[in-house]
């Protein structure tokens, strides 16, 4: 997926995702000016929220970083967390990652 961040850069986002005891372990790229790399956590509960019906998270952790990056610096993403943290640091997360169109 290609995504401008603050117009001035393309953006790509890479996920594969291994299953896990109750969930999965997604490894998340970022490539843009820099390359970052990030561990997220989805919990199936946390799928079934989020993207009802999805049968794994690919789409819904890509979805979750254009969200992020939409807001943020791709520096500023954390290396390692579960995904519904975003919705800490914005509140208007699951709202927002819900009404997305269709994947």
């Amino acid at each position: 997926m290609l995504r401008p961040l603050y117009a001035a850069a393309v953006i790509t986002i890479h996920v594969h995702s291994s299953k896990t005891g109750d969930g999965w372990e997604c490894a998340v790229t970022v490539r843009g000016g820099t390359e970052t790399h990030h561990r997220v956590h989805v919990s199936a509960g946390t799928l079934e929220r989020l993207a009802p019906g999805a049968t794994d998270p690919d789409e819904l952790v890509r979805s979750s970083f254009a969200f992020l990056l939409d807001r943020e610096p791709q520096s500023s993403i954390l290396r390692e967390f579960e995904l519904p943290v975003i919705g800490t640091y914005f509140p208007e997360y699951e709202t927002a990652i819900r009404a997305r169109p269709g994947d």
